[in-house]
């Protein structure tokens, strides 16, 4: 019995969420066919110059966003973003300091705190396990 490989491949937008990149701004051959994992790494060694832009100026889709702007993707709904920005769109709100970007990256500051509060909480308590079986 021969086994054929077939080539695993996904849709644009899963590429796209992949590659960090707005799928509305990618090329139409790009939304419009499917990408193979082959094809995606390729992207990612060697990206083209259509992706190198996207990435250094967007627009960028919200997790990106979110990330550059130091807040979760609900503190950008909450702070009325629900669309991609551009890199200078983003730096603009960085100037400006709105009060919900103040107050989004302050919760998100506690966030990683206590994510990280619980984090050394488990460790310390499996140490503690561990030391308890010996």
């Amino acid at each position: 019995m021969t086994s054929h490989q077939n080539t695993q491949t996904m849709k644009p937008a899963t590429a796209a969420k992949k590659l960090g990149v707005y799928l509305e701004a990618t090329p139409a051959e790009f939304q419009e066919g499917v990408v193979s994992r082959a094809e995606l790494a390729a992207l990612q060694a060697e990206p083209p110059q259509w992706l190198l832009e996207l990435r250094d100026l967007g627009p960028h889709p919200r997790p990106v966003v979110a990330a550059k702007l130091g807040v979760s993707i609900a503190g950008l709904a909450r702070g009325g973003v629900t669309e991609a920005l551009t890199t200078e769109q983003i730096e603009a709100l960085k100037s400006e300091g709105p009060e919900w970007l103040l107050r989004e990256r302050a919760t998100q500051a506690e966030v990683r705190k206590e994510t990280a509060r619980i984090k050394e909480k488990k460790a310390d308590e499996a140490a503690q396990s561990r030391g308890a079986r010996s």
